[in-house]
């Protein structure tokens, strides 16, 4: 049964959050911009309180999150990924549509071009992975066949389509402890074994999600082309400059697939073997 969010200034009028859809917001995406009547929420979960913002998009609740938090104050390896996706599972949301900042080890992959990721490589090191860690979560080993949500790229893939939004559908997103960018060897290395991106958030985000039966998609915006491939070093500065301007197209792919994401779920991604209490 889905579960309701009370708003807080509201809860005794019986009034609710009927929460669906969440956007996850990466490096250079702070502001949800397509929202109106935003409100921010303050969630409490076993792994800590979580700020987010919930607003109305075409009669849709959109609750929008912040990944690094304000000003981006967080780094990747600090980001408290179990607290964020357990705070989306207790708002209601079913629907993810994250964005993150990337490197490309792929010469198709170009900057200014999104990817709708549909695998990864993992090669982080310090971060807390699961929510099943034995006692009262159990130990349960959760089916990865199919990481990233297929309705959901489908969706994204197809809307890409109709705007003129360059958009290639499915890459590998290989996932780094950083903050620190990679070696020129270590580009070399995951291009070998099949990685066409390179990022520092999306593990253990999109595992996190695909343990508690969300659905997730990762929009994945090329900023620039890895370590040793590019002619130039990188900074940050550039990676959000690449954002900024591209952010009317990343807003208006967002805007456009979600009126079309249907009610029903038609795929495995809430077939999930653990069962937990949220």
């Amino acid at each position: 049964m889905k579960k309701e969010y009370i708003k807080k200034d509201t809860a005794t009028s019986g009034e609710a959050w009927q929460v669906r859809i969440a956007i996850i917001g990466g490096s250079g995406v702070y502001d949800p911009g397509i929202l109106t009547n935003l409100q921010e929420e303050s969630v409490e979960t076993p792994y800590g309180k979580v700020t987010v913002k919930v607003g109305t998009y075409r009669g849709e609740e959109i609750c929008f999150m912040n990944r690094h938090g304000q000003k981006h104050s967080l780094p990747p390896h600090k980001v408290n990924y179990r607290a964020n996706v357990w705070a989306l599972k207790m708002l209601g949301v079913e629907r993810v549509i994250a964005t993150a900042a990337v490197g490309s080890t792929n010469p198709e992959f170009k900057p200014g071009e999104f990817v709708l990721v549909d695998d990864f490589l993992d090669f982080t090191k310090t971060r807390v992975y699961t929510f099943f860690e034995g006692g009262e979560m159990g130990v349960v080993h959760t089916d990865f066949t199919e990481p990233y949500c297929p309705e959901l790229r489908r969706i994204l893939a197809e809307t890409a389509a109709e705007e003129g939004i360059k958009a290639h559908s499915g890459g590998v997103y290989a996932c780094t402890e950083g903050p620190r960018f990679e070696t020129p060897a270590e580009i070399r290395m995951i291009r070998q074994l099949g990685g066409d991106l390179v990022g520092m958030t999306n593990v253990p985000e999109v595992v996190l999600a695909h343990e508690l039966g969300l659905c997730y998609s990762l929009i994945a915006m090329v900023t620039n082309m890895a370590a040793g491939i590019a002619e130039t070093t990188l900074t940050h500065e550039e990676v959000l400059e690449v954002m900024a301007q591209n952010g009317k197209k990343l807003r208006s792919l967002i805007m456009e697939a979600i009126p079309r994401i249907p009610q029903e779920r038609n795929c495995r991604c809430w077939q999930t073997p653990g069962k937990l209490n949220i």
